[in-house]
């Protein structure tokens, strides 16, 4: 697993409905054998990470030898603090970077345990690896784990090199995997992913890149992971997830908003999935359909649908929209319903303040607004945001 299943058809763009019905969903067998996945795995996706961290912890305790295992643990514990750093906004790796960047600094203690798992698990399998070299599920598993730590270096420790390395790394295994077994479809989602982002660079990063070795197909990266999100394997849904990604980079927002629907379905506690139909809907200039998309992300969140999980960001999405619109008294009233959410996102509250702020300048409501520009100063004294309220008070803004 590395992020965020059933047919997806591709012969013609679908039309974007905010009511699309998606297919039926077989259930996935994964690896090892434990009745706990179903669990760990529902977890998982539902955003749920500290009980998945727990339900895993316990599957790689009645499996201590077994990568597998730990590969899952690995990914749950490294995902949980990727999300709580605010580094899981699709539409941040949307653009030719293709690097999300962390809102917040990572845990020490979580950098450690990451580090420890990966060695866990190169430990596990090198011992695999060592008498039979083509050992297909070990290279699978060696792969993931190279995966895994080459997402750790680029998103964590911000070192590109080693990331770039360990991806090099994993694609090798994986590539080998598919020679060994061309049906070993799990397979296809490094492969797939490392193929369309070599594919997507500039001529001058192709031809240096290609010195080392190195050679990418954005085609051939979409086919791969279409490959791998119709197969219902383990990796299925997060070859959705990037599949995802990649399409809406290629500007085909009707496709992606297909696959958001598809797995938003079966995980239905995360409004990560609904709130990006939201920002296709947007991207692809169908206003009034977002509009009530981020509506229906916002009262499912008031409703509990999502527990404590921070949903208040579709509200600052629906300000956002609206205020492009030029809906200044409608964007203002979006902006303060995230002060609505007990223990909101402290980065989502100040943002939502900022901009309701401005919106209230833009009505000419100037006491209102210096009021929502001393609660951004009051959230954190220390940030762009709070620069821009210091600015705000001295001058009213306009657009």
């Amino acid at each position: 697993m590395l992020l965020v299943l059933a047919q997806f058809c591709r012969a013609a763009e679908p039309t974007i409905s905010a009511d699309s019905r998606p297919p039926e969903i077989r259930p996935i067998e994964f690896r090892p054998t434990d009745p706990l996945n179903q669990s760990a795995i529902d977890h998982y996706y539902n955003l749920d990470y500290d009980f998945a961290v727990q339900d895993f912890e316990r599957i790689l305790a009645r499996h201590p030898n077994d990568p597998f295992a730990v590969n899952h643990l690995l990914s749950a514990v490294q995902v949980r603090e990727l999300y709580r750093m605010g580094a899981m906004n699709a539409g941040e790796y949307a653009n030719d970077s293709f690097i999300g960047q962390a809102h917040r600094p990572a845990d020490p203690v979580q950098k450690a345990r990451i580090k420890q798992l990966v060695q866990q698990a190169e430990k596990l399998e090198e011992a695999e690896l060592a008498p039979n070299p083509n050992n297909v599920d070990m290279l699978y598993a060696r792969g993931v784990t190279r995966g895994q730590f080459a997402l750790y270096t680029a998103l964590i420790e911000r070192a590109w090199f080693s990331a770039l390395r360990n991806a090099v790394g994993a694609r090798r295994d994986h590539e080998r995997v598919l020679e060994l077994d061309p049906h070993y479809t799990d397979a296809k989602l490094v492969v797939g992913a490392h193929n369309y982002v070599m594919g997507s660079l500039t001529f001058a990063v192709k031809m240096a890149v290609a010195l080392v070795g190195l050679s990418g197909d954005k085609e051939k990266g979409l086919q791969y992971l279409t490959e791998d999100f119709h197969s219902n394997g383990e990796t299925s849904v997060d070859a959705g997830v990037v599949l995802m990604v990649f399409l809406r980079r290629e500007h085909r927002y009707a496709e992606a908003y297909e696959i958001a629907g598809v797995i938003g379905s079966r995980f239905p506690r995360s409004y990560l999935l609904p709130l990006e139909q939201a920002n296709l809907l947007r991207a692809s200039g169908k206003n009034e359909e977002a509009e009530q998309q981020y509506r229906r992300v916002w009262q499912n969140g008031r409703d509990g649908k999502y527990g404590n999980l921070h949903y208040e960001i579709a509200a600052l999405a629906l300000g956002d929209l609206l205020r492009s619109q030029k809906k200044y008294e409608a964007a203002a009233a979006a902006y303060e319903l995230v002060t609505q959410v007990s223990a909101a996102d402290p980065e989502f509250l100040q943002k939502a303040n900022l901009g309701a702020g401005e919106m209230y300048d833009q009505l000419r409501k100037r006491d209102l607004a210096l009021k929502k520009y001393e609660a951004v100063v009051a959230i954190n004294s220390g940030n762009a945001e709070a620069d821009k309220a210091r600015n705000r008070m001295k001058e009213a803004y306009r657009e």
